[in-house]
């Protein structure tokens, strides 16, 4: 029987089943995405649960069958930038970056279902679990390019991590991995049927002698062929150019139709967005952790939210006009500033992420 269950109201459901702690993000309707005081409500429970042995495993799942989270509320981010409320949207990331770490450091192992769409925020919830399952529904992808933005949540340090230059593709173009890709890719570890998951929980909460991975084993399936793996002659061979409009030139000289389908999209999105997060996640290559990837993921955003109009732009078109015809600032790369990186990646921003 599930012990200490908020009301059926709140963003975050806490419950303790046997020795599993869950944690359920329960705003169905806006597909689970991340706001302010979930964060919070996130990290407590989590950071309870570290001591005194009152569970073993935590559970991290959303509710409703579309997603365990479509990632950050950017409605609430696009509302305090135009209000000049910097420092609220610096603290969102920072907070959000703490319980993304928080999860990945957990002494408690954290098990994240990532059934349906876990994009964006929910990248950093799911994608530093001890254990991260998907599903057949599952569909995970960083999108932030599109709205001319690049890359968190501890994002460019998994897409640095992916086979070949899956991660530049990944994250330049923001498309949206199967359970078959994901795993191909690094952002999961095991593929359970969705009609499997509360059969696994119980097992989670009521286990005895099997270790954690060999629990979660007797419910993992093969997934079938992944369509990144099949493309990887073509993306290793674009992705591995030295700009983004070299990427492009590489793309339109392949014979495959997925690559001139590939270098069309990537000429609608923000030129600054690209270039900046290319960089991003070839350095992320060089880090020696996932905090020294937040750290310079938090700076990038910082750059992206108080220096540059494509943010805005972007989350005007894609989110709350929807017209999807962004008018980015500059539109053509030739018309890039020169110190563009030394810029985005000289930042400080105005709140330190970690302490010391």
């Amino acid at each position: 029987m599930a012990q200490g269950t908020e009301a059926t109201d709140s963003a975050v459901l806490v419950r303790r089943e046997g020795s599993l702690g869950r944690l359920t993000l329960n705003r169905p309707r806006a597909l689970n995405a991340l706001s302010y005081d979930m964060i919070g409500d996130l990290a407590a429970p989590l950071s309870a649960w570290q001591t005194g042995g009152q569970v073993d495993v935590i559970v991290l799942d959303g509710a409703g069958e579309r997603g365990l989270c479509a990632g950050g509320d950017i409605r609430q981010l696009a509302e305090q930038l135009r209000a000049g409320r910097t420092e609220d949207a610096a603290r969102f990331f920072v907070d959000e970056y703490h319980l993304d770490a928080a999860i990945a450091e957990s002494r408690v192992p954290v098990v994240a279902f990532a059934d349906g769409i876990t994009m964006g925020g929910g990248i950093g919830l799911a994608g530093h679990a001890a254990i991260r399952i998907v599903t057949e529904r599952s569909r995970l992808a960083m999108p932030e390019t599109r709205i001319g933005f690049t890359p968190d949540v501890g994002g460019s340090w998994l897409l640095s991590r992916a086979p070949g230059r899956l991660g530049e593709y990944l994250a330049l173009t923001g498309e949206s991995m199967d359970a078959a890709d994901a795993l191909h890719a690094g952002f999961a570890d095991h593929l359970v049927p969705s009609d499997r998951l509360d059969a696994l929980r119980e097992a989670l909460a009521t286990r005895a002698d099997p270790t954690l991975p060999e629990l979660v084993l007797l419910f993992d399936e093969t997934p079938g062929p992944s369509k990144l793996a099949a493309a990887r002659p073509w993306i290793d061979d674009a992705f591995s150019a030295g700009s983004v409009a070299a990427i492009v030139d590489r793309l339109r000289a392949r014979p495959e139709p997925a690559a001139s389908v590939t270098a069309d999209a990537l000429a609608e999105l923000s030129p600054t967005a690209l270039a900046v997060t290319l960089e991003a996640v070839r350095r992320a290559r060089a880090l020696p952790d996932l905090r020294a990837a937040l750290a310079q993921e938090y700076a990038l955003v910082m750059w992206f939210a108080q220096t540059q109009p494509d943010l805005l732009e972007g989350i005007r078109a894609q989110v709350i006009d929807k017209d999807r015809s962004p008018r980015w600032r500059p539109a053509d790369a030739a018309d890039l500033p020169d110190d563009l990186l030394t810029s985005a990646f000289g930042y400080r921003p105005p709140l330190p992420l970690w302490e010391g």
